[in-house]
């Protein structure tokens, strides 16, 4: 249970770091995303998993982190990934988590990194590895997330390196 909080906490720091930066009207982002601009697509997907300036609701989030994904947009991947890890308006499916964080990570999304690092450590929907996770927490950490940083030098004491 410990370790499904961990991934659900350090989830919801890798939805915070989503760019919403932007100053657009729920209308501009909408119009924006349907000409493909998959980072207005995954601010949308954004607002609407925390109900920011519309109703929450996870299933249009989840739509739209696809189509960011979809698009070329990594963080939209990981944030993809974040919600199958923990069934957000889809079905939980550790293995698609994976597949999605690997995905981000893969794309440089320091976030995607620090997911398949939480999966590799805990054996969620690939065999767990800890060597595999410290190198993806050192990824995440060279991309510049703290919390990639953090999590390589817990998992690198408790391994005695």
């Amino acid at each position: 249970m410990k370790q499904l909080i961990m991934v659900i906490t350090a989830g919801l720091v890798l939805l915070s770091n989503v760019a919403i930066a932007k100053e657009l009207s729920i209308n501009e982002l909408q119009e924006r995303c349907n000409k493909n601009h998959t980072s207005d697509c995954g601010a949308l997907a954004h607002k609407y998993f925390f109900g920011i300036g519309v109703k929450q609701d996870k299933f249009r989030s989840v739509e739209l982190y696809r189509k960011a994904c979809d698009g070329g947009g990594a963080s939209g991947c990981s944030n993809l990934g974040l919600m199958y890890a923990n069934g957000e308006g889809v079905k939980q499916d550790k293995f698609k988590a994976v597949e999605l964080y690997r995905k981000g990570c893969d794309a440089d999304d320091a976030a995607g990194c620090v997911g398949l690092g939480l999966m590799y450590a805990n054996g969620y929907g690939i065999r767990q590895s800890n060597q595999i996770a410290l190198a993806m927490y050192g990824k995440a950490c060279d991309l510049k997330e703290q919390l990639g940083c953090e999590l390589y030098a817990k998992l690198k004491q408790q391994m005695g390196l």
